[in-house]
């Protein structure tokens, strides 16, 4: 089959030549509504205009992150300073939650320095805005621990959330307990929902019903861990322990038992995920789902050289790392 041409996504998508131009370069003054038929036309022709082999390295890669705050995210950009160094690349950190960042403004800064490559690690982030930067910048692009359902087109790294889910719930059950609340983050993140899925499969592999009462879904913040954990301790049947879906869930759970005048295991066992540098701050030390951030930061650089090097087919590349059951003292077994 023929490659699509520009003049074959102007007539998909009922527009001029230069119009598609002027979308697939980042340039302003054109309709939003233009702007997402030409992208659509993008897709459904499979047009692609890749980097010029011969465009020279610049040595850049570009990690988009939104949010450097959490222990979580800190290890991953330090795993990624890592790796950038090991793949010869120097990396370039920007956190899309600063008040004054803008999603175009940064694709026409990353295109005039001409990076290499591009890391993102959005939790929260729009199909479109994923697909503008891909389709903008013709850079490789790698999504690190990806949201919502994912695009075979892409290269992908992220951890194994539902075996990761399997072992915290399996590892609750066999200390006895068969009332385990799960706080989960947003619905619409694809490793909530494999924990969750891994929550439910460890309950039909012991037989026992999982109470969807128990269910809630956050937003991985301490705070909101705190306030859905309030909620579950606050029942008249409360659950003898919680899987949480981070460390920082986790912590406001520890929270919200001090609130109660519960003691954390001796009364309710916490299970988190992440295994960040919070896990030993926490009294007592949490038990946790390890995920292997510098190895995954690792994989996600290295896909970029790779990538660089020798271009991939239509498919992009799934990396899935092995995710570990830490145990410490914040669970026991029930009386």
């Amino acid at each position: 089959m023929a490659r699509a041409t520009l003049a074959d996504v102007a007539a998909a998508a009922g527009v001029s030549v230069p119009t598609v131009s002027k979308v697939l370069s980042g340039k302003k003054h054109v309709a939003a509504a233009t702007r997402d038929k030409v992208l659509q036309a993008v897709r459904s022709s499979g047009y692609e205009a890749p980097r010029p082999p011969s465009t020279p390295r610049v040595g850049l890669v570009d990690l988009l992150i939104d949010g450097l705050g959490s222990p979580w995210a800190q290890v991953l950009v330090g795993g990624a300073e890592k790796a950038a160094a090991r793949w010869g690349f120097s990396l370039v950190v920007t956190s899309s939650a600063r008040p004054d960042f803008d999603l175009r403004r940064w694709i026409g800064m990353i295109r005039k320095r001409q990076t290499d490559g591009i890391v993102l690690v959005l939790s929260r982030a729009d199909q479109r805005e994923i697909t503008a930067i891909e389709e903008l910048l013709h850079v490789p692009l790698v999504l690190l621990d990806p949201v919502g359902q994912r695009d075979p087109r892409l290269s992908t790294v992220g951890a194994t959330n539902w075996l990761g889910g399997v072992m915290a719930t399996t590892h609750l059950l066999e200390l006895g307990h068969t009332r385990i609340g799960f706080i989960g983050g947003p619905l619409d993140t694809q490793c909530t929902l494999d924990r969750y899925e891994g929550y439910l499969a460890a309950h039909r592999t012991f037989g026992i019903a999982s109470d969807p009462s128990l269910t809630r879904y956050g937003d991985f913040l301490v705070e909101g861990g705190r306030k859905l954990a309030l909620e579950l301790l606050d029942r008249d049947d409360p659950p003898t322990a919680i899987f949480a879906g981070n460390d920082l869930e986790a912590a406001g759970v520890y929270q919200a038992a001090t609130e109660q005048g519960i003691r954390v295991p001796d009364d309710l066992s916490v299970v988190g995920f992440d295994d960040s540098p919070l896990c030993e701050m926490l009294s007592p030390p949490l038990t946790t789902v390890r995920q292997p951030l510098d190895d995954m930061a690792n994989e996600a650089v290295r896909l970029v050289s790779e990538e660089l090097t020798h271009p991939r087919g239509p498919a992009g590349t799934r990396i899935e790392l092995a995710t570990t059951l830490i145990v410490r003292n914040s669970t026991a077994r029930l009386d």
